[in-house]
């Protein structure tokens, strides 16, 4: 008899570390991302930096739901590149099928994560397509990225609705008027003199 097999545990660590590595691979940075976020939100907020944008892209990135959709959207990318999936699948997500749709909704479990205001940023640069977005929209380039555009989007579009959540209660707190524990959270990283606050998440 063979070796019993093991029972089934998530590496989230393992998860996570794909997830880099993927976005990687497929040529898309974290900084690209938040160029995007910046573009979103330097209308609102003036003093934004980088550095803070960097940083919410990566707290959307350390969520699981995310990275979830994040492997399974470029694995079905890199299939559909290299011809393995089967017809008419294959032909809908090489050609990036208008009709399709199945991208979007893979997209818009990203942008939920943190609350439905989301989905207005997301519209904006998935019709725009700026930045990184133009590039993976290049079908010249042989190479597939239906399902990676709107994962790209939705991640700035999640990431800048989070900044906007913590900009919010951050006023609040100002002020001293009452909120959700949850919201104490700063949008921007820690501080290298120490003045920013720690995430929670």
């Amino acid at each position: 008899m063979g070796e019993a097999k093991m029972p089934y545990s998530l590496n989230s660590k393992a998860v996570a570390q794909a997830t880099k590595a993927w976005l990687h691979t497929r040529g898309v940075r974290v900084e690209e991302i938040a160029e995007l976020v910046m573009l979103l939100q330097r209308k609102y907020y003036p003093s934004l930096t980088m550095e803070e944008c960097v940083h919410n892209v990566e707290m959307v990135l350390s969520k699981r739901e995310v990275q979830n959709a994040v492997l399974t959207g470029i694995q079905l990318d890199v299939m559909a590149e290299e011809g393995k999936l089967f017809p008419p699948l294959q032909d809908m997500i090489e050609n990036d099928e208008g009709l399709y749709g199945v991208d979007e909704i893979l997209a818009f479990s990203i942008v939920n994560v943190y609350g439905s205001i989301g989905f207005t940023n997301y519209g904006y640069v998935d019709k725009l397509k700026p930045g990184v977005l133009e590039r993976l929209n290049d079908k010249s380039t042989g190479e597939v990225h239906t399902f990676l555009d709107d994962i790209v989007g939705a991640v700035a579009a999640a990431a800048s609705s989070r900044i906007a959540h913590r900009k919010q209660a951050e006023r609040e707190q100002d002020l001293g008027l009452p909120h959700q524990p949850e919201e104490l959270e700063a949008a921007s990283a820690p501080k290298a003199d120490g003045t920013g606050k720690e995430p929670l998440e």
